[in-house]
């Protein structure tokens, strides 16, 4: 059950956690006021002229996968979006150590982004490895959602492309059964190989390699109708 239009949005789960190193305190005072997504109607175009594409990085952890996609792909304007006070540090850090001039930060709740941006604008989103929110109670928290779906599939371009991965099996299923209903979306799945390996493109992160969840980790890929 997806919450009403009309409800305030709410980031479930912990905004801070251990406290903000001294040096990424110091960059999240400097530069992410820089690179900071602006308020008020989004233009990927005005973000960074001349960008081959837009990617969107949904709940970007400490940001690892995003600077290393924005640092293989110099002419795409990589956006990230992440409530987490102490992944946006983690991120702004990579930003500075990589020299990376072409990721803009949304340090908010996602949803408030994507409702920003214009039709048909990404090229790619990733969802990789989310909050599972693994009791029954709290599945109505989880990011996979109608009203997420049908967000992704108004920004998403036609071909573009969507990845979810978990390491959650219940959340896997969820998530599976949901886009596969969405006419606008389709699996690209040929045979169990694609989805138990991690797409060549893949970044494994530090996170994903910890190995959490109650699985390995599946890759679902998807395509925009």
């Amino acid at each position: 059950m997806t919450e009403p239009a009309h409800a305030p949005l709410r980031s479930f789960g912990r905004l801070k956690s251990r406290p903000i190193k001294p040096r990424q305190a110091a960059l999240v005072e400097s530069l992410l006021p820089k690179i900071r997504v602006p308020a008020g109607p989004l233009d990927p175009a005005v973000l960074m002229p001349g960008a081959a594409a837009t990617w969107l990085e949904i709940g970007f952890g400490g940001g690892e996968h995003m600077a290393a996609q924005a640092r293989l792909h110099p002419d795409v304007l990589v956006i990230g979006a992440e409530p987490f006070l102490n992944g946006v540090a983690s991120a702004v850090r990579h930003v500075d150590e990589q020299g990376l001039a072409n990721v803009r930060i949304h340090d908010g709740d996602v949803r408030e982004l994507v409702g920003r941006l214009p039709d048909a604008s990404l090229a790619r989103a990733f969802i990789l490895f989310p909050d599972p929110w693994p009791k029954a109670r709290h599945h109505k928290r989880r990011l996979v959602q109608a009203q997420m779906i049908d967000e992704l599939a108004r920004v998403l371009a036609p071909g573009g492309r969507l990845r979810f991965a978990s390491d959650w099996a219940d959340y896997v299923d969820w998530t599976l059964e949901r886009l596969r209903r969405a006419p606008a979306f389709r699996w690209t799945a040929q045979g169990p190989g694609d989805w138990r390996q991690p797409p060549p493109d893949h970044i494994t992160t530090r996170y994903e390699e910890k190995r959490l969840g109650d699985c390995a980790p599946v890759f679902l890929d998807f395509v925009r109708a």
